[in-house]
């Protein structure tokens, strides 16, 4: 192959050869997939120059076949390294216990050696490659490859996965859709039904049809529900146990199952394709739900859903349908499928996922990462720099300073404006020049370096990370001029982690200067900001983190207050920048931004106290469509709070903020409540965290309901629902809290009214100066 093609990384893998360690990476391609082998490579780590005598010593006793070289690069404490070369990774690791268990520091010895040869040719996601080609059976196979960076967009191809099976794990049926491909594989006779349903004799002939439909569609991704930690998991477990090698991989290669280090989860290796789980692509995306269930996730993005999300009645449907109506049982597990596309196509989440992978050089199926992402972009730049990274602190480092919470001012107000300021902890980034090498070189300058905090100083010229942060914010500024939301949420997600990888113990570029400058610089922009809005004749009633809440006071309307907004605004961006140019001689970077008029705030008191509360307040909103009641970290936005408690919250506050009759409606309230009116909104909906029988001292009460529940079900002769986990629904009666499924004794008002109605009630009631003692009691004589 003469010239170079462009490809994106599916998986990465590597295989020993004599002359080192070949590197197998699988691409998706405008040509179909490629099998990437690259040239030979020696995987390597770096000792201190001072310790090389011993390390050579060490490993020749040890017979372990090495060499190493003297580089002109040096440690963060500006100590000579040499860099050791190993044939083999079992050498490496090997040397690297050698070296460990006789305190010689090894350095990078734990980067993994696809991860280094991509990140040190910043090929991310992305790259171009030369080598020998040739074809083979479904793929081109490229030998001695050569690779580098490139921007190349990916037309992946997606199949959706789902199992139907037993209680006992035995498999019913697998669901396949794309949307040029719908198939079920079905066992069973065949009946009469649609002809994407494939049937086959037993389970055996299942797994040897979904090979054969896997290979014949030939799929970059499978996308899935849990698909990777129930789906795979399974279909690998019954592989095995029936004797069925499960080559679903490209080149002929088998899916494999590796244990991960926290329960139920694990990891799916098959060549060439890539597994991705939509609920932990979702999580990684900063989606937040409820329940991560299918069925509550399709019904809040897509508003449809399935017909049933009972656990047991499910169980029971599936196996009734696979015994009687398996046609039924094959458009309801295709159903399934079709949903998780639906979601993965209105979120746009493989968008998200490949344009993180293109900025970070993460995998397709990486949860998380963001020190991974980190080390994946600033590693190369600082190796050219001439450092080598430090390892990770010892005892996993000192806590970092938080971001800035003020005092509140509790109180009802009107007109309270919110000013935000942009990004600001990228922005002080930008700004003050926070690198980890710019602080090794500012302790060396000294004199014009930049000050930060806990003794940090850094250098004004020599430093990446704001120039990377820099070169992130226009992609985002872009991303939003074409409304690309995928793009600038994997932007906004990976430039607000930097803060946080730098005050991780678990990065290696950890030091409290370093998190410290960022933080302590934001409350001190933070104090300082609050101190010219004060001046303006306003008052600061609260701050958080990077936002300002100001009290204009009574006396405005709505368009004086937007002006009102506009002009701080203004004031305060100039001021900043005349400030940081005479006192530090630097560009300003920070821009705050008029963001929300609230109409009416309550900025409540933490609860038997006169205090103001933090992170806790509530407003009307003024928004081009009208005014929108907002709740900040009060009980509306609580998953395990009833229906009467938020509809009640709504109600109350929105009668407070526009003046409404408050009294009459909350005896109404209690009135309906106790008569059972509203005993369909007393229902709590609470998730089991961990399984049943670990809940055993000062057992909560959804665990109690869970536990009658299936002593319930045991005695009936019924599948036990809640011994893994799981979500409960429950009433509290006078009994104490039972099942909704086997409620037998009456519901418990009085612990409504106290629970649920009270608490709401008193946020607000003492602002508007009403007693829901006198309210309650007024009520209890009907009684």
């Amino acid at each position: 192959m003469s010239s170079a093609t462009s490809g994106f990384v599916l998986t990465r893998n590597h295989f020993e050869h004599s002359n080192g360690v070949v590197l197998e990476l699988w691409l998706a391609t405008d040509q179909g997939p490629v099998r990437l082998l690259s040239e030979p490579q020696q995987p390597v780590f770096f000792v201190q120059q001072q310790d090389i005598n011993q390390a050579s010593e060490l490993l020749q006793r040890a017979a372990v076949n090495f060499s190493s070289r003297d580089l002109s690069m040096k440690t963060f404490t500006g100590n000579a390294v040499t860099a050791l070369y190993f044939s083999s990774q079992q050498s490496l690791y090997q040397a690297r216990d050698i070296l460990k268990d006789a305190n010689v520091l090894c350095l990078e010895d734990d980067i993994r050696l696809a991860d280094r040869y991509l990140m040190e040719r910043f090929a991310y996601g992305s790259l171009a490659f030369t080598g020998v080609q040739t074809q083979r059976l479904g793929f081109q196979q490229v030998e001695q490859a050569r690779i580098r960076a490139a921007d190349y967009q990916p037309d992946f191809r997606l199949l959706s996965l789902d199992i139907e099976c037993s209680d006992k794990g035995e498999l019913y049926s697998v669901g396949l859709a794309a949307d040029d491909f719908h198939c079920v594989i079905m066992r069973g006779n065949a009946e009469p039904g649609p002809d994407w349903i494939r049937w086959v004799e037993d389970e055996k002939a299942l797994l040897l049809a979904l090979i054969d439909e896997v290979l014949r569609y030939d799929p970059d991704l499978f996308v899935g529900w849990a698909v990777v930690n129930f789906d795979f998991k399974l279909l690998i477990q019954r592989a095995e146990l029936l004797g069925v090698k499960l080559a679903m991989g490209r080149g002929g290669s088998v899916a494999t199952w590796r244990d991960g280090r926290e329960a139920n989860q694990g990891f799916v290796g098959m060549a060439g394709r890539v597994v991705i789980d939509g609920i932990d692509a979702l999580k990684t995306a900063t989606y937040q739900f409820d329940s991560f269930s299918l069925e509550f996730v399709a019904q809040s993005l897509l508003g449809k859903g399935k017909d049933t999300e009972n656990v047991e009645d499910r169980l029971a449907t599936i196996k009734h349908d696979f015994l009687h109506n398996k046609v039924k049982l094959a458009k309801y597990n295709l159903q399934d499928c079709q949903l998780v596309l639906d979601i993965f196509a209105h979120t746009r989440l493989l968008d998200f996922l490949r344009l993180r992978s293109q900025l970070t050089g993460l995998e397709l199926d990486r949860s998380g990462g963001s020190v991974a992402a980190f080390t994946n972009v600033y590693l190369p730049k600082l190796h050219r720099a001439g450092y080598i990274a430090p390892n990770l602190p010892d005892g996993g480092g000192l806590a970092s300073p938080g971001g800035y919470v003020m005092n509140s001012r509790p109180g009802l107000y009107r007109h309270v404006l919110v000013l935000d300021f942009k990004s600001l902890y990228p922005s002080i980034i930008r700004t003050f020049k926070i690198d980890p090498m710019g602080l090794v070189e500012g302790l060396q300058e000294q004199q014009n370096a930049i000050p930060g905090f806990r003794g940090a100083l850094f250098s004004r010229d020599k430093h990446f990370l704001p120039d990377i942060i820099a070169a992130l914010w226009r992609q985002r500024d872009e991303a939003k001029k074409q409304k690309d939301a995928a793009r600038s949420q994997a932007i906004k997600i990976l430039m607000n982690s930097f803060y946080g990888v730098l005050g991780s113990g678990g990065c290696r570029f950890y030091d409290t200067r370093l998190a410290s400058s960022i933080t302590l610089r934001g409350h001190e922009i933070m104090q300082t900001t609050a101190k010219w809005i004060e001046a303006e004749g306003y008052q600061v009633i609260y701050g958080d983190t990077d936002s300002t809440f100001v009290w204009l006071g009574d006396k405005v309307d709505d368009a004086q207050a937007t002006d009102i907004g506009q002009r701080l605004e203004a004031m305060i961006n100039q001021r900043w920048q005349d400030q940081l140019r005479d006192d530090l001689q630097l560009d300003c970077h920070l821009e705050i931004e008029f963001e929300t008029h609230y109409k009416r705030f309550l900025m409540p008191t933490i609860r038997g106290s006169e205090l103001g509360s933090k992170k806790r307040y509530a407003g009307l909103k003024a928004t081009a469509d009208g005014d929108k009641l907002i709740f900040k970290g009060l009980e509306s936005v609580r998953s395990d709070w009833t229906a009467l408690a938020r509809e009640f919250q709504h109600e109350l506050y929105r009668r407070v903020f526009a003046g409404e009759d408050v009294a009459g409606y909350i005896r109404g309230i209690i009135d309906d409540t106790r008569s059972g009116r509203l005993d369909t909104q007393l229902v709590y909906r609470k998730r089991l965290r961990r399984p049943l029988a670990r809940y055993i001292k000062n057992v909560p009460p959804h665990a109690r309901a869970a536990r009658l529940a299936d002593e319930q079900n045991h005695a009936l002769g019924k599948p036990l629902q809640y011994q893994h986990k799981g979500w409960v629904s429950y009433v509290i009666s006078t009994d104490g809290p039972q099942p909704v499924e086997y409620q037998r004794s009456p519901i418990d008002y009085d612990h409504y009214v106290e629970k649920q109605l009270r608490p709401v009630a008193e946020g607000i009631l003492p602002f508007v100066g009403l007693n829901f003692d006198d309210l309650a009691s007024s009520q209890m004589g009907l009684f």
